[in-house]
This record gives structure tokens, sequence and C-alpha cells, in this order.
């Protein structure tokens, strides 16, 4: 999309001028006062000096432009788009303009969680938190490209801003949606531990999400700075299922971790008892050791020892 912005390069005055200016036009109005009051009868050339002065002093008072830093004021002449005033400061412009106020500052958007599905599927609830600000280059579409409904009772620049916030909300629930169903939550539900997931993407989802917001809020001259995840968790209807499979999934882990320690102590047993000849034990043996050994190792509870008092064999 064209952006069609471009700065006022039109004819602009200092504020403290325009007072001075000001003053001196209200001066020439007392002064023909005085002195239509002195001689008593009209006189046409204090009157038409009255009557200037007192006009072009009231239509001055229109012209008073003030910009604090990170501020644009969009100015229209009867409809016609005459640029964008970036100038910080006091300044007095064309009276019969008229100023659309814009804040280039940074703000804050907090999207509360919404419930969207994975890319497995699974209903989950996500949130975002982002930071966006209007383009030193955006106020024209800003202003002239995008409209949307406010609240009755607000006007000026509340209202455009209101439109603005209501338009990035809009389509940061649209985009967080999309890339929500891009990934899966975590690597058990995509089902490979390489790929990119929600809980482990970090920054590259952070950045997915970002490029994301910046394509559909240019055309409204905004950029997204940041954008984060700031919840992710499984829907309440599924959470209790997830939480039961992830505990299965961590007692999984631990018991094969056990298991081949259990299986290298074994080994490491019956390794020394042969290199050391403490004793010599056949196949039979051998294996109901590795299976004693086995259960003591990988029990939950503390075996009962069983002392032998008879022979090896019995």
């Amino acid at each position: 999309m064209e952006n069609k912005n471009y700065t006022y390069s039109g004819w602009k005055l200092n504020g403290f001028v325009a007072i001075l200016v000001n003053l001196l036009l209200i001066a020439a109005t007392v002064f023909s006062i005085v002195r239509l009051a002195q001689i008593g009868e009209p006189v046409v050339g204090y009157i038409v000096l009255l009557v200037v002065s007192i006009l072009a002093a009231i239509i001055m008072l229109c012209g008073y432009v003030m910009l604090e830093p990170n501020e644009a004021r969009v100015l229209l002449f009867f409809g016609n788009y005459r640029g964008t005033f970036y100038n910080t400061g006091f300044w007095w412009v064309n009276p019969f303009m008229s100023v659309k106020k814009l804040s280039l500052r940074a703000r804050n958007l907090n999207v509360d969680p919404i419930k969207v599905n994975d890319k497995a599927g699974n209903p989950i609830l996500i949130g975002l938190v982002l930071v966006w600000k209007i383009k030193e280059d955006g106020a024209y579409k800003a202003v002239f490209e995008i409209d949307a409904p406010v609240e009755i009772g607000v006007t000026g620049s509340n209202a455009r801003m209101n439109v603005l916030e209501n338009f990035v909300a809009v389509q940061s629930d649209s985009a967080l949606r999309q890339v929500a169903g891009m990934y899966a939550y975590d690597e058990n539900t995509n089902g490979s531990e390489e790929d990119i997931t929600l809980r482990s993407g970090g920054d590259e989802i952070n950045d997915r999400l970002t490029d994301e917001l910046n394509e559909r809020l240019s055309m409204a001259g905004i950029e997204v700075m940041e954008a984060r995840l700031n919840y992710l968790a499984y829907a309440p209807e599924i959470a209790a299922a997830m939480l039961r499979r992830q505990q299965a999934d961590a007692i999984i882990s631990a018991r094969e971790k056990i298991v081949e320690g259990a299986v290298s102590m074994v080994k490491i047993a019956l390794d020394r008892l042969s290199t050391e000849e403490v004793v010599e034990l056949d196949e039979e043996r051998k294996a109901a050791m590795v299976s004693n050994l086995l259960v003591v190792l990988c029990a939950d509870e503390a075996a009962q020892p069983v002392v032998n008092t008879g022979t090896l064999h019995n």
C-alpha cells in the first residue's frame, strides 16, 4: 500500500512572534475605539481598522499549535491533506486548517488469554503482550486508512487513538490465533523433539508473532516493537488429562534412568566377582543373582534382606 504521508512544508510562524502580532492587533483595536470615542462621530478609516483588527485577532487565535516530543499534527485545508507537522514547540499555522493530533509514543497492549487449537488440535489458552506505536511516516495511514466504531462522547484525538487501539486489539487477536495454530503446545503432542513448539519456541515464536503483527498493522502505519507470549496453558477441559500424561512421561523417563543404572551396577558386580575370584557362579546362579539385584535396585521401596544360612545351592 502506497504511503502518502509527507512533511508539512507550508508557511508557519513561531508562536511567540504570532502572540506579538496578536497583541499589536489588539492594540490597534483599542486605538480605534479610543479615537472613535474622542472624535465622537464615525470615521470610515477608524471603523475599517477596528473591524479588520478584531477579525484578524480572532482568526489568529485559531492558528496556534503546540507539539511535545513524539507528537504529530495532520493538517487539512478544507478536506485536502496538506502534510504532517512534526516540529516540536509552539507554532502558528494557517488558522483555516483543521488539525488532527496524533501521539507517536509507544503503547502497551495486554491481550487477555483466548482459547485456540494448537497444531495438534488440542484446546489451549494463550495470551500476549505487545508494544506498538505509530511510525513517524505512518501518520497519513493512521488517520485516513482505517476506521472503526468508537465510544459515544469520545471525540478528537481520543477518538482517533481509540480507533487505533481497537484496530490493534482485533488484529492482535487474529494474529495470535493464526500463529498458535501453526505450532504444537509441546513436543509430546507434536511427536518430534526437534520441531519448534509454543512452550520451547521462545524467541522464535515471539519473532514470528512480531512479523505477523507488523504485516497486519502496516496498513494503519503502526509498528510493533515487541510481542511476547505472556500466558500459555492447556484449556481446563483437558488440563487434568494432560497433567496425568506429563506425570506418566516423567515416571517413564525416571524408570529408564533407574533401569539403565541398575543394569550398569549389575554388570560391574558380576565383573568384580569374576575378576577378584570372590565366588564362582554358573549361568543359572548368575541369572538368579541378576534377577535379585534388579529387583532390589529397581524397587520403589527398600528391599527386605533374607539371610541364607545354608549352602550356596540350598
